[in-house]
Parts: structure tokens; sequence; C-alpha cells
């Protein structure tokens, strides 16, 4: 993984897609700031950025990835091993469906991936200071250098994703006190199933035969 410094930049993922487009693809390549001023959130939101904090987006092409893992969920595979990461450098950090690093009830983070034809780009954002009273921070110190040479030689190992899936299953217990957009709308997890390729149903209450019904499969993409 080539890995690319910026003092600052408007979007790292912008930045990277450019980069390739003009230098073309030869490897993996990842682009890192801690001054993001025009960051991308889910649904094409802005994400809230503040000096000092970590952002950087990186590529992995489609061999790259280990074979039991379904693109539309590769928001969660990325994020959860930073997790992981994070969580064995003593961090109590973890992962909220399907893409957003939350410290107990405030999100401190998130994750976008995109595929543009073999090759999917990751971008992640994670506040190592305050922002805002409606967001976190890490809650532990960290060297940028060293978490993400560690963090880029575990995606090397392809972990699959039956692994992965049997660690974040537990933990998806925790999201379900929590709300999600969906097609616009709040929908709240707590009577949700998570599926063994990453997905949801959200379960849908007949109010008059008193069953629970439950709709199409939900992505982190979607």
């Amino acid at each position: 993984m080539e890995i690319i410094y910026l003092e600052s930049v408007d979007s790292t993922q912008t930045y990277l897609k450019e980069h390739i487009k003009t230098q073309g693809y030869h490897k993996n390549i990842a682009i890192v700031t801690t001054n993001q001023t025009n960051g991308i959130g889910s649904r094409d939101n802005k994400w809230e950025s503040k000096k000092g904090n970590l952002f950087f987006s990186f590529t992995q092409t489609i061999e790259n990835l280990p074979p039991d893992l379904k693109l539309q969920s590769a928001s969660i595979y990325f994020s959860f091993l930073l997790k992981n990461l994070l969580f064995s450098k003593k961090s109590k950090v973890w992962l909220k469906w399907p893409n957003d690093f939350y410290l107990e009830e405030k999100k401190i983070g998130g994750t976008i991936t995109q595929l543009e034809k073999n090759i999917l780009f990751c971008g992640i954002g994670l506040n190592l200071r305050g922002v805002s009273s409606d967001y976190g921070y890490l809650d532990i110190e960290i060297d940028i250098d060293n978490l993400l040479n560690e963090y880029f030689t575990i995606l090397t190992q392809k972990i699959s994703w039956k692994q992965v899936f049997s660690q974040y299953k537990i933990e998806y217990e925790l999201s379900k006190k929590f709300q999600v957009t969906l097609k616009n709308q709040k929908t709240s997890l707590a009577d949700s199933t998570l599926c063994e390729d990453g997905s949801i149903l959200i379960a849908n209450q007949n109010e008059a035969s008193n069953q629970r019904s439950f709709s199409e499969k939900v992505y982190s993409s979607r």
C-alpha cells in the first residue's frame, strides 16, 4: 500500500479518485490527512470535520478481497477490522450498523465505500478530538503512522467475512437501541434481524393481525 500524506485536502476520497484518474492505477493507494475541509458522509451528506482528526481513503481491488465478502457489506468489513484493531489498543469503540464508529452513545466516525469498475474506494473518518457536543472522540491516544501500517497489513491477510461476521453479530445487539435512516426515514433497529451477508431485515407490525412481517433486505450501501 502506497500511503500519501497531505497537510490539508477537501476530501481524501475525491483526491484519491482524481489521483488515479490522472496518474493511473498501478497498486493500492491511501490518502491520509488530519485536515479535511469538505468530507463526504453517508447519503452524500457532508461529514463535520475538524483539524487534528484522522481522515483517510484507500483502494482495494476485487481480487484483494476475501472471496466470501459481499461487496454490499464492505463498509462493515473494513470498519470492523479497524474497530478490532482499536479495541486491541484498549479503546471501547464499537461499530453501529452499518458503518458508524461509536463510543457509548456518541458517534466518533464512519466509513463509506464506493465501487468503480473493479476498484473499491473506502473512506474513513475518525474523531481524535472533540468536534461538537453531538459527537464523541476516540478514547485512546494513537500514533497515526503505526495505526495505518498495522491496519493495511491486516487487510493483506484477507480475513474471511465469515470470521468477521461471527464477531460482529454479537456486537450488533448494541445497534438495536438506535435508529438508522432508510429510504429517507428514521427507522428503529429494535426489531431488526441481522443476516449472514451483513444485510438486515426490519420487522413490520400488522396491528390488525398482531403479527410481524419483514421488509426486504437492506444493505449498508443502499
